[in-house]
């Protein structure tokens, strides 16, 4: 088999391991079920991948290609320089690709969590030995900081031709934004309701969004807040708004 037929069947088993993971989750999933979700022999499958974890590792791989690719064209769009809206632009993308994407997002967040934990995959006894083995792990390593570098060069560009007036350091607003955009989307993917404490999604995702704006803006200086804290001048949240069940 030629190269290019065989990224094509390796291609139709990652459809195939997708729907089969989306339907009863990663640790439920059976070799044998995503052998007769792509129609072939269990032996062909594992010709292809010798094991459920580097099936779920192309997946995370299939996601953050399809996330860069999303960045990137929000970047790259012509009519789209005004660097605050590139940015903001990013972040909507990143929570609704999340949301709306939940495997991926649950691929990608369990990748990270289990980079992190294992130091970039130095601490080898973090890993089981079909990670170690696994080719897409390698290969989600090699990529897995060009979505922050992408909306850190954003964040920087905008600093530079003055856009972005906030002075925090590029990175770090990244940094703040992605934990910013995790809790969104773990609720948003956990709840199985529109809403929570009476408010609707939506109304959270536009709040994380006008607080990311602000910021950019230099109209929210988080630098304050401790000395804000100290004052005790911070607003007051009541936490009397309905119940967790979003009903």
């Amino acid at each position: 088999m030629n190269s290019e037929k065989r990224l094509e069947k390796e291609s139709a088993i990652i459809d195939a391991a997708e729907k089969v993971f989306q339907s009863v989750g990663f640790k439920n999933a059976k070799m044998d079920d995503i052998a007769e979700a792509a129609g072939i022999t269990k032996v062909t499958l594992y010709s292809y991948f010798q094991s459920k974890e580097n099936l779920y590792m192309s997946i995370t791989y299939r996601a953050l290609n399809s996330m860069i690719a999303d960045f990137n064209a929000i970047v790259e769009n012509p009519t789209g320089r005004n660097m605050v809206k590139v940015v903001l632009g990013i972040l909507e993308a990143f929570m609704d690709f999340c949301s709306q994407n939940y495997l991926y997002s649950e691929a990608l967040l369990d990748y990270f969590v289990l980079n992190r934990s294992s130091d970039s995959g130095k601490d080898t006894s973090k890993l089981t030995e079909a990670v170690l083995q696994s080719s897409y792990f390698k290969k989600v390593q090699e990529k897995h900081n060009i979505p922050f570098k992408i909306l850190a060069k954003a964040v920087a560009e905008g600093q530079a031709d003055g856009s972005i007036k906030m002075s925090i350091d590029p990175m770090l607003y990244t940094l703040h934004a992605w934990t910013s955009s995790i809790g969104y989307i773990k609720i948003v993917n956990s709840s199985g309701s529109p809403s929570i404490f009476n408010f609707d999604f939506t109304h959270l995702r536009s709040l994380n969004l006008k607080l990311a704006e602000q910021i950019l803006l230099g109209q929210f200086d988080p630098g304050n807040l401790e000395q804000q804290a100290k004052e005790n001048i911070l607003p007051q949240v009541s936490t009397d708004s309905g119940n967790f069940s979003g009903n």
